[in-house]
């Protein structure tokens, strides 16, 4: 294969990353209007949330089934399409039982457009030749920034949600067109497998993804309250937290394909993954406001490239076909997203966020004792 189609490859799996992170970031920003629209309560709302992450775990190993028999590119056109769609509906309606199945078809498209594209970064970077994951992935953080930005800049012009959706989908439509020819279309020759549940090497590192993304979880849904919370002594904004943990984490993936290619995917999963627990522990324990938020901005570091070597080291195991293996993985660390909320706050309610937070940091060194699966 030559260099320009490489490059073209290259480009339009960074583009599809960014464009998944713009629908996310999206849906994120109506989450209060669709509360507000259908005059939902907290619980009603959660349980609306609840559709979305089913609907993602039922797309995302049917998308690894889809992308054996037809290739990623029309996998990853149809789960965009459909994500896309629903945003504006979900901007408009006030049926709660329409809200519920477009925001479980939402969660299907994203789903399955996910697995879609981290089979074929697999197979990019194996073709480019040099470790590029982390890169794609800093592209869906770049992503997840300019869309939820856009709304905020929109509001202050007084503009209506569903003007944010259409200017979105509108660029949507606009870059997954140039990059569309970029998106793999080879089948499995036997057109792939069906349902695989992970086993061996891919049940294990399924479970330390769905470790990595339960800490990245725990500080998006609790690192606020902390700060609100027990460590409200500081004097520190609640936004702070996963503010600097975030920037911190899409510097650590820009240049997360160049340290892996110096250091190795082992050392980097060990030194991130205890970077990231030592992190844990200085929010914990920090004296002060500046080692407080630096424990954020080391959890940021260090979770960076956990979860792109975990995936590069998917593509390279030989006990699973790997478009099967990658749902797998997937299915498993979102539902570390999705349960992560729930167990952290279990351990808060019987003891302390404290204490949650040095239980990841133990579960991290675990990731680091199994680190010799990156090799």
């Amino acid at each position: 294969m030559n260099r320009t189609t490489v490059q073209r490859l290259q480009n339009s799996t960074r583009a599809v990353f960014f464009l998944v992170g713009v629908v996310s970031a999206l849906w994120s920003c109506l989450v209060p209007i669709v509360k507000q629209h259908a005059a939902l309560n907290d619980g009603a709302l959660g349980l609306l949330l609840l559709c979305l992450g089913i609907g993602s775990i039922i797309g995302m190993p049917l998308a690894g089934q889809w992308v054996g028999r037809w290739g990623c590119r029309i996998v990853a056109t149809g789960g965009l399409a459909l994500a896309g769609t629903l945003l504006m509906p979900l901007a408009l309606l006030h049926d709660v039982p329409l809200l519920a199945a477009s925001v479980f078809g939402l969660g299907m498209g994203l789903g399955a457009v996910e697995t879609a594209m981290n089979i074929q970064a697999i197979d990019v970077e194996k073709q480019s030749g040099r470790p590029m994951l982390s890169g794609f992935h800093a592209f869906f953080s770049i992503g997840g920034a300019i869309g939820a930005a856009g709304p905020q800049v929109l509001a202050l012009v007084q503009a209506q949600p569903w003007v944010s959706v259409l200017i979105g989908e509108l660029g949507i439509i606009g870059l997954f067109g140039a990059a569309w020819r970029g998106l793999l279309n080879h089948a499995e020759p036997d057109g792939g497998p069906g349902f695989g549940l992970p086993r061996g090497i891919v049940w294990l590192l399924g479970l330390l993804t769905c470790i990595a993304f339960l800490a990245e979880g725990a500080v998006l849904d609790w690192g606020g309250v902390y700060l609100s919370g027990e460590r409200v002594g500081f004097g520190i904004a609640p936004g702070w937290g996963y503010a600097v943990f975030a920037t911190a984490m899409t510097f650590g993936r820009l240049t997360g394909d160049h340290v892996v290619a110096k250091a190795g995917p082992a050392l980097i999963m060990a030194g991130g993954s205890l970077c990231a627990a030592l992190g844990f522990a200085l929010v914990v324990y920090g004296p002060n406001a500046p080692l407080l938020l630096g424990g954020f901005v080391l959890i940021g570091l260090g979770c960076a490239n956990i979860v792109p070597v975990l995936y590069a080291a998917t593509g390279r195991q030989s006990v699973m076909k790997v478009n099967a293996a990658v749902a797998a993985i997937t299915t498993m660390g979102y539902a570390g997203i999705l349960a992560g909320p729930a167990l952290v706050g279990a351990v808060a309610h019987v003891s302390s966020l404290s204490v949650a937070f040095l239980l990841l940091a133990a579960l991290l060194v675990f990731i680091a004792l199994n680190a010799r699966l990156a090799r």
